[in-house]
């Protein structure tokens, strides 16, 4: 299964506000998520600095990326999401993959 890495960058000052709105993902989010191909999803945060971690298995990350762009909840999530990042753009269309170079099995 294809891992997938990417980084997305917060207002280091809106970072708790952030963390707080992902106490409660709303169901039919996750549900999206799941229908999507979305597998095995995290997200890391460097408080301090605002950097966040995605990490998720899926079998084709463009085609799980379209399929939620798709999605009408995905749109109002990210809308309610982007007052908390860096960019001024809809935080999924600001995720920057990383290239994969070693991995332990």
């Amino acid at each position: 299964m294809p891992r997938v890495c990417f980084t997305m960058h917060l207002k280091p000052e809106r970072v708790d506000d952030y963390l707080a709105a992902h106490e409660t993902v709303w169901p039919e989010m996750l549900d999206a998520l799941r229908e999507t191909g979305w597998r095995d999803y995290s997200l890391f945060v460097d408080r301090a600095t605002g950097l966040v971690v995605g990490y998720l298995e899926t079998d084709d990350f463009e085609a799980a990326q379209a399929a939620m762009n798709e999605r009408e909840v995905n749109a109002r999530w990210q809308a309610g999401m982007a007052e908390f990042f860096a960019e001024e753009a809809a935080p999924d269309s600001t995720m920057q993959p990383l290239t994969e170079y070693f991995h332990l099995d």
